[in-house]
């Protein structure tokens, strides 16, 4: 096995994927530039970029659906290659794309059925499964229903069941969610989220920013083929999410700016459209948020809101793109 010196060869054999100098070039475009990723097992890790910053490339290469020009793939410690060589650790991948037909003339359980033999399960381990995976994505009503009855969510579940049917070790879901309602994408995610607490590692691109912050442990942003960032989501809110209180007051606007001009905490502020409200952004920790709004309340301005958030991963994403085009 060939390790880079920028990984140690015990630390490869613990991550569930670690890649190294990952590049595809298609003549003279680099849709994946370089890009070294490790992933623990067990993470649910989101893939973020705008179209064409290279996800869909990136994950292909991982499924063994594109050969990369240059770099290395390993899964849970093996390398992985797309000729004939490992078939046993590419039987342990699951790769849903994004565009992935099903076979509309056949029941859910007739479907579910192929791919199990397909993937060689064989009795009675087959019917054990496919009453498993039926059960986890909620269709098990449905087993004799044509698959032409189903609503797109149901659909896009059961696409869900045919990528795990064989349970493989690592997931790979790209843009899972495309389409579907705010009721779909929380049945989706419940699935997603009983996957990993069994054991699985999970990766997923999408736009839908804040299902990924709801399921991710970390996150990957991809821009122009680069992965210009790879961290815990934990992490990548202390690091670059400012903490943000709205307040809103039934006195003066402007009494209430003065004084929080005066605040070496709060570095700017906006005024709420349509209200007598102000978004300030804040660097202290609670207590100074706390210690602010006591100094208000001193200071005899009548609050009606006090309230502290955090910027979301959407809001972190729109602003490393606005450096990087910077």
């Amino acid at each position: 096995m060939l390790i880079t010196s920028r990984t140690p060869a015990a630390m490869v054999k613990e991550l569930a994927i670690c890649t190294r100098g990952l590049t595809k070039q298609f003549d003279r475009h680099v849709a994946v530039n370089d890009v070294d990723l490790e992933i623990q097992a067990g993470e649910v890790y989101g893939l973020i970029g705008p179209n064409g910053a290279g996800k869909t490339t990136l994950i292909r290469m991982l499924a063994t659906a594109e050969e990369p020009t240059t770099g290395e793939i390993y899964i849970n410690g093996d390398r992985l290659l797309r000729d004939k060589s490992n078939p046993k650790l590419k039987r342990r991948l699951g790769y849903l794309p994004d565009d992935y037909p099903l076979y509309e003339d056949l029941t859910v359980w007739d479907y579910l059925d192929y791919f199990a033999r397909l993937y060689r399960l064989r009795e009675p381990r087959r019917t054990q499964r496919l009453h498993e995976v039926l059960e986890l994505i909620q269709l098990g009503n449905k087993r004799h229903s044509q698959i032409s009855t189903l609503s797109r969510g149901m659909k896009q579940r059961l696409s869900l069941a045919r990528t795990i049917i064989h349970e493989p070790i690592l997931l790979l879901l790209d843009e899972p969610v495309s389409g579907l309602d705010p009721i779909a994408r929380m049945h989706f995610r419940e699935i997603i989220k009983a996957l990993q607490e069994a054991g699985m590692t999970v990766i997923i691109s999408s736009h839908v920013l804040s299902d990924l912050a709801e399921l991710c442990t970390s996150v990957g942003i991809m821009e122009l083929g680069f992965l210009v960032e790879s961290t815990s989501l934990q992490q990548l809110y202390e690091r670059l999410s400012h903490q943000q209180i709205v307040i809103s007051t039934l006195g003066n606007l402007e009494t209430l700016l003065r004084e929080l001009k005066h605040h070496h905490l709060v570095e700017e502020w906006e005024v709420i459209s349509g209200k007598n409200s102000v978004r300030v952004n804040f660097s202290g920790k609670d207590e100074d948020s706390a210690e602010l709004l006591r100094s208000l309340i001193k200071a005899g301005i009548p609050l009606t809101d006090f309230h502290c958030t955090q910027e979301d991963l959407e809001t972190i994403f729109l602003k490393l793109g606005h450096k990087q085009a910077s």
